[in-house]
């Protein structure tokens, strides 16, 4: 193909657009443009109605999530289109194994204290994580760096995704039909799955009821793979030990949220990949994708539009 033109839009920063240089790509405006490099996750719209005039046949965006892309009806059959699944995964697998060692360690309970409680077997127990099974659910790009980094704790891994082909570095891979057997074995459950209509609440009053009495949930994936009140009716029962949530639904959380009283919930605000985390790395990808556009190369990161990730 040659030389690809490429905008970067709606709001270009000197590391994307010295991505595309450095690519090989020329930087023009969108109407010109044979690819648009999209900078805003939040406003789908507004790319539906750029498309409206501009040539581009590829477009790249710029996180792993698309669900609202998709929803909105941008996500068509017309264009090329790439997002960032599976960049990402080392630093937002970093926030699940810090989630799940803080619920192990029971920091929820010691960060709030206003005493020593210190003596073992007050309240539930400290746990290592390397004497525990750890449920992954979804076996991408989180999901896969998250083994590597429990691997060196020695514990054990099983993982659910939609093929059961295996996982490396898993003890188990079982599909998604088995995942009520699954979690009455796992003493945490990570969910690192896509958000699709197929995930979406697919943690409900069912599959608590399935879970271990003492179990923890750690959702860095989407909160949208959660049911909240269903959730909330758990952790107040005693249904699961705790929760442990960088994503929520609704998000933001608002205040005053009963999952922000609850003792056995820790809340962070969706910080597992920021920005400053992003920018770098999707620069990176930028770079490689560009470079491969104009060579009629395959791209990285292709979305399936049937299935919507």
């Amino acid at each position: 193909m040659g030389r690809a033109r490429v905008a970067v839009a709606p709001r270009a920063t000197d590391e994307l657009t010295g991505a595309v240089v450095a690519g090989g790509g020329e930087l023009v405006d969108a109407t010109d443009a044979d690819a648009i490099v999209w900078t805003d996750p939040a406003h789908p719209e507004a790319l539906t109605e750029l498309l409206t005039t501009s040539s581009a046949t590829w477009i790249q965006l710029p996180f792993a999530g698309i669900e609202k892309f998709v929803a909105a009806g941008t996500i068509d059959d017309a264009h090329t289109w790439t997002c960032a699944k599976g960049i990402y995964g080392p630093s937002t697998a970093e926030h699940a194994l810090a989630l799940l060692l803080a619920a192990a360690r029971r920091l929820n309970v010691h960060i709030r204290s206003a005493t020593w409680l210190g003596r073992p077997g007050r309240g539930a127990p400290e746990r290592r994580l390397g004497a525990s099974t750890v449920a992954i659910v979804g076996g991408g790009g989180i999901g896969s760096s998250l083994i590597e980094m429990l691997r060196p704790l020695r514990t054990e891994v099983i993982v659910v995704n939609r093929s059961g082909d295996p996982v490396p570095g898993a003890a188990r891979t079982v599909k998604v039909d088995s995942l009520v057997e699954v979690l009455g074995l796992a003493d945490f459950v990570a969910i690192a799955a896509a958000a699709t209509p197929e995930t979406h609440r697919m943690f409900n009053a069912t599959r608590f009821e399935a879970m271990k009495d003492d179990a923890w949930l750690i959702n860095v994936a989407r909160g949208s793979l959660v049911d909240t009140n269903g959730l909330v009716d758990a952790l107040r029962a005693g249904t699961i030990g705790g929760a442990a949530l960088d994503v929520t639904d609704p998000e933001p959380l608002p205040d005053g949220h009963p999952l922000f009283e609850l003792a056995n919930a820790i809340i962070t605000p969706h910080v597992a990949n920021t920005w400053d985390m992003a920018l770098p790395v999707l620069a990176g990808l930028v770079e490689r994708n560009v470079a491969a556009f104009g060579r009629g190369d395959p791209l990285e990161g292709l979305v399936d539009p049937a299935l919507g990730y």
